[in-house]
């Protein structure tokens, strides 16, 4: 069997829309930061899909090194700021934390 550009533009949807699908549906801060890394996941696979499978051009696996480095540094930014806003509010529930004061 023959894996093709389709296949993993597939696979990259569904990574796609099950990151949008947590973001839109979680309260919790953890989950909405789980679907924002799984957008990321399917913007890596396609950068390096399409650098396979397109002759001449850009690298894909330039970008999605930066990808990486990106997710990794807003994963720790936003688990400091999560840590943060527990702290002052004692809940990560997005609902509750619409008053930035305290």
């Amino acid at each position: 069997m023959h894996v093709s550009l389709v296949h993993y533009l597939t696979v990259a949807a569904v990574l796609f829309g099950l990151g949008l699908f947590t973001v839109m549906t979680r309260r919790n801060a953890v989950g909405i930061l789980l679907g924002v890394e799984l957008i990321l996941n399917a913007a890596a696979l396609n950068f390096v899909a399409f650098e396979h499978f397109v002759a001449g051009g850009v690298s894909g696996q330039v970008f999605t090194v930066f990808i990486i480095i990106l997710a990794a540094s807003e994963a720790a930014i936003a688990l400091a700021i999560v840590l943060q806003v527990y702290r002052g509010y004692r809940s990560i529930l997005s609902a509750q934390l619409t008053d930035l004061k305290n």
